[in-house]
């Protein structure tokens, strides 16, 4: 199997797209090129740039889940649960926490989709359903907002006043940093990066090679799982509070992210780089719209569009146009 590149052309028009998307808002607006707009849109972005490593994981290896981000607010209040009941912990134990749970949710996916055979798209719209309603229903829709003083106290790691306010970079964009050089591991210097590249381009290819598939979807869904995890730990820093609903939604602007950064829906392919500026198109068109001041429902269309545009120009749609322009050229009906 070829090795996954690394760049291709989806980066490349992906940055430039976002490139003159930053010129336009420049000049558009007076805030967006500030040093305080930049670093809060990195703040606010790390959280779904984590999401978005895991979910590419699953992409690749031929899979689909949409249940990630109710999951993370599961993580949260059993991550707050237990801390408690053992003393308040730190941010280590914290960690292990939002790892260990957020894998064990990650495992029951590949279970239901490994072991019964069920598509993913189906096994996650029902696990989606079934985490949110249990996680409603044992907190009543109540949020937590006396958390341990190591969850609450920010740590900054760059801050500089400027003539708009202070502008910082906070604990999640370092995780966020760890997580994704984590990924790039796992996916390019690992054999079993390969294996996951394999499985989502051919299964029973890879069957055939001695990949064992039930150990790679769970090392898929429980790698996604753990990043939801760690995600909701750094939303609720991030917020200074646990809100059962607070992340319900972000998995359609995550999935519409990867998929527009090059992530092949049926597996097989897809890069980090195009992961990320897929989520910084994303992200910096909220902020746009949101500095123009309009109405934070054209950013919803906005991101269905993106889901539409990107399977409708995947590479699989290209490739078949291709081969209908190569025959046609055959039959003389195209000079």
């Amino acid at each position: 199997m070829r090795s996954p590149r690394w760049t291709g052309s989806t980066e490349s028009w992906l940055a430039v797209v976002i490139l003159l998307i930053c010129l336009y808002l420049s000049f558009a607006t007076d805030t967006f090129l500030t040093l305080v707009n930049l670093t809060d849109l990195m703040n606010s972005s790390a959280v779904n740039i984590v999401f978005a490593a895991g979910l590419l994981v699953v992409l690749i290896a031929g899979g689909i889940d949409i249940s990630f981000a109710v999951g993370a607010s599961v993580v949260q209040y059993l991550v707050a649960i237990t801390v408690f009941r053992i003393g308040g912990g730190n941010w280590a134990v914290g960690m292990v926490l939002a790892l260990f749970f957020g894998f064990c949710l990650g495992a029951i996916n590949a279970t239901l989709i490994y072991r019964f055979r069920i598509v993913s798209i189906i096994v996650t719209i029902s696990t989606f359903n079934l985490f949110f309603g249990l996680l409603m229903f044992f907190t009543g829709g109540r949020s937590i907002y006396n958390m341990p003083d190591w969850w609450t106290s920010r740590i900054v790691l760059f801050e500089r006043e400027t003539d708009l306010g202070w502008a910082e970079i906070t604990l999640p964009v370092a995780v966020m940093v760890a997580v994704v050089f984590a990924t790039w591991l796992l996916l390019r210097r690992l054999n079993y990066g390969r294996q996951l590249f394999a499985m989502g381009d051919n299964t029973e290819g890879a069957r055939r090679l001695g990949i064992n598939l039930g150990a790679m979807h769970y090392l898929a869904y429980g790698w996604l799982g753990m990043c939801a995890g760690i995600a909701g730990l750094m939303q609720a820093h991030y917020a200074q509070e646990i809100v059962p609903n607070a992340l319900y939604g972000r998995e359609l602007e995550v999935l519409a992210a990867v998929v527009l950064g090059g992530a092949r829906l049926g597996g097989g392919r897809g890069t980090l780089l195009g992961a990320v500026l897929g989520l910084a198109l994303i992200s910096i068109t909220q902020n746009g719209l949101n500095l123009m001041g309009i109405s934070p429902y054209a950013f919803r269309m906005i991101v269905g569009a993106i889901i539409l545009i990107a399977i409708s120009l995947s590479n699989e749609t290209l490739g078949l146009l291709r081969e209908q322009v190569r025959a046609l050229r055959a039959e003389g009906g195209v000079k």
